[in-house]
């Protein structure tokens, strides 16, 4: 299974809300580099520090987060860079931006994720 394989099998788990098997593509240690300053900002480390902070996400979204594919996946090695559009709503404020995010997969697992914002301070002001 090529990176690429194993991101894109992440990403249908996660667009059907297969939250188990999503996280199945991830090794136990994996790292998550949400970027910004925000109350998500920060490295997370492990499973149980990213599956909170994510749904920790949809709860201050109510259920509103989406993110989609916006372009293909691009392969480098080990490395995989998947174009995203994302949007959410928080009360009054709404967010609909672009993104990237990098994804590197050793022996078959997802371990460290690094997410890039169009916009990073408004997406900043929208998390709080």
């Amino acid at each position: 299974m090529t990176a690429k394989d194993v991101v894109t099998a992440y990403s249908i788990a996660l667009s059907k809300g297969d939250i188990p098997t999503a996280f199945s593509h991830f090794s136990a240690d994996a790292k998550w580099h949400q970027p910004g300053h925000n109350q998500f900002s920060g490295t997370k480390v492990g499973l149980d520090a990213i599956g909170k902070m994510l749904g920790d996400m949809m709860n201050a979204t109510q259920g509103t987060l989406t993110i989609n594919p916006a372009g293909a996946m691009m392969e480098n090695a080990c490395f995989v860079s998947f174009p995203i559009r994302f949007s959410a709503k928080n009360g009054n404020k709404a967010m609909e931006m672009n993104g990237s995010d990098l994804f590197e997969v050793i022996d078959g697992k997802i371990s460290q994720v690094w997410l890039f914002s169009e916009n990073q301070s408004d997406e900043d002001a929208f998390w709080g």
